[in-house]
C-alpha cells in the first residue's frame, strides 16, 4: 500500500506537470461533488454516509457515468483511511475501557464473531462451489457489521446508552478487535506466488510478535514522551503534524516489515490510549480519516462490477437476504442466551444483520492474495452494500413489534456505556479541581481537559488522568464524550465567549453548560448566553469569610443569616439592572443608595 501511494503521487505530479493540472482538478472536484451529493441524501434517508459513498463511486465509475478512471490508483491512496481507521480504533480501545466491559465484548462480541463468520462460510461452501480457502475469505468478513451504520442509529434514537445499546457496542467493539485476525487469517490463506518467496509461517510470526513488542515499548518511551514534547510547545499545526507522522510512521514500519501497515496503526493508537493525548489526537486526525475512508469507499464503488451484478441480480438479492436472516437468527438467540426480552434480541439481531465496511477492506486483500477474482468481489461488495441498505427499512419494518411495554422499558443508565462522561470540565486549575472532585463525590463519572502540561503531569501525580487539549474546540469536546454528557463546565482562567457557548448548546442540546466567571461584567455579557448557571469564583468564598468574620465578633448565627440574605438580595437587584442596562454602571445609584441606607442604619451621618 506505501509503496502505492508513493507511485500514486509520482504518477500524480507528472500527469499535473502535463497538464497543468486541469485533469486531475476536474476529476477531484467531479468526485467530491457526487460523493457530497449522495452523502447527503442518504443521510437525509436515514441510510448513512457509507452507503452514499459507493453509490457516488458507482455513478461516476467506468460502469455508469464514467466521469473518473484510475480507481485502482485512488483506492491505493485512499487505503490510508483504513489505516487511520484502525489507528483511532486502538485509541478507542483502552485497557480501562476493555476491563470495564470485558464480559459482554469477550463473551457475547466473541460469540458473534465467530459463530456468524463460521455459519456465513459454511452457507458459502455449501451454496457456491468455492473452495474452503476462498469461502473462509469471503465468509469471514461477512460476520462482522457495520459499526459506520449502527453508531449513529444507535445514537440518533437515544439508546447508546441503555444496556440494549451497550450489548450492541459490545459486539461492534469485538468485531474492531478481530479485524487484525481476519487480515492475518486471509494474508496465511494467499495463493499469490509472489508471496511464496516470503518468510515462513513460525518466522512470520516470530517477525508479528517481535514487531508488536517493538511498537508497545516505543509506545511507552518513545511515543508518550514525544507527545509531551510537541504538546509543550504549543502549536496545533505541529501537534497534527505530529499525530499524522505517528499513523503513517508505524504503518510504514510494520510494512517495510512484511506486515500489516494497519496492525502497525492499531498497535500504536492502542499504546496511546491511555495518554493524555488521545482525544486532542483523535479531534486532529478525524478529518483526515473522513475524507480517505470517504475517498475509500468512492474507489470501491467505483470498482464494483456492475455488469457482472446485472448478470446474476437474483445471486445477490438472494444471498443477501440469506446473510440477513443467518445472522439475524444467530445474533437474537445469542440475544436470548444472554437473558435478553426476546423484543431487544429481536432488534439485536436486526440491527446487526448487515455486512460491515471492513468487508471491502479484507475483500481487497483476498483479490491480492489470488483467493478471489474481481468479478467475485463485486458480487460480494454488492451483497454487502444492499444488506447495509436494508437494514434502516427492518428496524422500522419491525418498530412497533420492538418497542416493549412500559413495564419493560430498559432505563436509560446513568453513565454513558461508550466510555463518555457524565460530565466535562473545561480547565483543571484551582477552581476546576474543586468542581471535578464534587461531582467525582456525588458519583458521576468526569472527563477531565486542560492545555497546560505541567498541570496535567501535576494532576497525573495524585492519581487524576487530565487529558491534553483545547476545551473551547468543538471537536476536541466530540472526541471528550460532550454527545453524551450530561453536563459541560468551562472553568479555565480565561473569558468564555458567548459564540462559543452558542455553539456548544446547538452541537450538543442534551448537555447542561456552567460557566465559570470571574466578575459581574463576565456575568453582564453572558446573561443571555445559552447556559443553565454562570458562577462567579470569589463570590461564595467572599461570602463564607464575611460570614466567619461575624462570628468571630459576636454576632448570632440568625444575625449573620439576615445579613447574608440582605446582601445576597441587594446583589440581585443590582445585578439584574446591570444586566439591563448592559453595564456595570447601570446600578450606580442603587449602590450609592444601599450605602446611605447602611450608614443611616448605623445611626453615622
Amino acid at each position: 500500500m506505501i509503496d502505492s501511494l508513493v507511485a500514486l503521487l509520482a504518477g500524480g505530479a507528472s500527469e499535473a506537470g502535463d497538464a497543468h493540472g486541469a485533469l486531475p482538478l476536474t476529476e477531484g472536484a467531479i468526485m467530491l461533488g457526487f460523493a457530497l451529493a449522495a452523502v447527503l441524501l442518504f443521510r437525509r434517508l436515514g441510510l448513512g454516509a457509507v452507503l452514499g459513498y459507493l453509490v457516488a463511486g458507482a455513478v461516476i465509475g467506468p460502469h455508469v457515468l464514467g466521469l473518473v478512471g484510475n480507481a485502482q490508483s485512488l483506492a491505493a491512496f485512499a487505503e490510508l483511511g483504513i489505516v487511520m481507521l484502525l489507528f483511532v480504533v486502538g485509541l478507542e480501545l483502552s485497557p480501562s475501557r476493555l476491563w470495564r466491559l470485558k464480559g459482554a465484548i469477550f463473551g457475547l462480541g466473541a460469540a458473534q464473531v465467530i459463530a456468524c463468520g463460521l455459519a456465513v462460510t459454511a452457507m458459502m461452501l455449501a451454496l457456491t462451489g468455492y473452495p474452503l480457502a476462498a469461502a473462509l475469505a469471503l465468509g469471514l468478513p461477512l460476520g462482522l457489521s457495520s459499526t459506520a451504520q449502527v453508531l449513529p442509529m444507535l445514537q440518533s434514537a437515544g439508546r447508546l446508552r441503555t444496556p440494549f445499546g451497550e450489548r450492541a457496542f459490545s459486539i461492534l467493539l469485538f468485531q474492531d478487535l478481530s479485524i487484525i485476525p481476519l487480515i492475518t487469517i486471509v494474508a496465511a490463506l494467499s495463493q499469490n506466488p509472489a508471496d511464496e518467496g516470503g518468510m515462513s509461517g513460525w518466522l512470520l510470526a516470530l517477525v508479528t510478535v517481535g514487531a508488536i513488542v517493538g511498537l508497545i515499548a516505543a509506545g511507552r518511551f518513545v511515543l508518550r514522551p514525544f507527545f509531551r514534547l510537541i504538546a509543550s510547545i504549543g502549536e496545533r499545526e505541529m501537534f497534527i503534524v505530529a499525530a499524522l507522522f505517528t499513523v503513517v510512521g508505524s504503518a510504514a514500519l510494520m510494512h517495510a516489515l512484511g506486515l500489516s501497515a494497519a496492525l502497525g496503526a492499531f498497535i500504536a493508537g492502542v499504546m496511546l490510549a491511555d495518554t493524555p493525548y488521545r482525544h486532542a489526537i483523535e479531534a486532529d486526525i478525524e478529518p483526515f480519516r473522513s475524507i480517505l475512508l470517504g475517498l475509500f469507499f468512492v474507489a470501491v464503488g467505483m470498482m464494483l462490477d456492475l455488469g457482472a451484478i446485472a448478470q446474476q441480480p437474483f445471486f445477490v438479492v438472494g444471498f443477501a437476504a440469506l446473510l440477513i436472516i443467518v445472522k439475524a437468527s444467530i445474533i437474537t438467540g445469542l440475544g436470548l442466551l444472554m437473558k435478553m426480552a426476546w423484543r431487544s434480541a429481536l432488534a439485536l439481531g436486526l440491527l446487526l444483520s448487515q455486512g460491515g465496511e471492513f468487508a471491502f477492506v479484507l475483500y481487497n486483500q483476498a483479490q491480492a492474495g489470488m483467493l478471489i477474482d474481481d468479478t467475485t468481489a463485486s458480487l460480494f461488495g454488492a451483497v454487502v452494500t444492499l444488506s447495509m441498505a436494508a437494514t434502516p427499512f427492518l428496524m422500522m419494518a419491525i418498530s412497533r413489534i420492538r418497542t416493549p411495554p412500559a413495564d419493560e422499558q430498559e432505563e436509560e443508565r446513568q453513565g454513558p456505556v461508550n466510555d463518555g462522561a457524565s460530565a466535562i470540565v473545561i480547565g483543571f486549575g484551582r477552581f476546576g479541581q474543586g468542581v471535578a472532585q464534587t461531582l467525582l463525590a456525588g458519583g458521576l463519572s468526569v472527563t477531565l481537559i486542560d492545555r497546560k502540561i505541567d498541570q496535567i503531569d501535576i494532576a497525573a501525580q495524585f492519581g487524576s488522568l487530565v487529558y491534553y487539549g483545547d476545551g473551547k474546540r468543538l471537536d476536541m469536546l466530540l472526541q471528550a464524550g460532550a454527545a453524551e454528557a450530561q453536563l459541560i463546565m468551562f472553568c479555565i482562567d480565561e473569558p468564555v465567549e458567548r459564540d462559543l457557548l452558542d455553539a456548544v448548546r446547538e452541537a450538543f442540546p442534551k448537555a447542561m453548560v456552567y460557566v465559570r466567571c470571574f466578575d459581574r461584567r463576565s456575568v453582564i455579557e453572558l446573561a443571555d448566553a445559552p447556559a443553565q448557571g454562570l458562577v462567579r469564583e470569589v463570590f461564595e468564598s467572599a461570602v463564607v469569610m464575611a460570614r466567619m468574620g461575624l462570628q468571630r465578633v459576636g454576632l448570632s448565627e440568625t444575625e449573620i443569616d439576615k445579613a447574608e440574605r440582605r446582601f445576597r438580595r441587594h446583589d440581585e437587584e443590582r445585578m439584574a439592572v446591570q444586566i439591563k442596562g448592559g453595564d456595570i454602571m447601570a446600578a450606580r445609584q442603587i449602590s450609592l443608595n444601599h450605602q446611605a441606607q447602611m450608614r443611616e442604619e448605623r445611626g453615622e451621618d
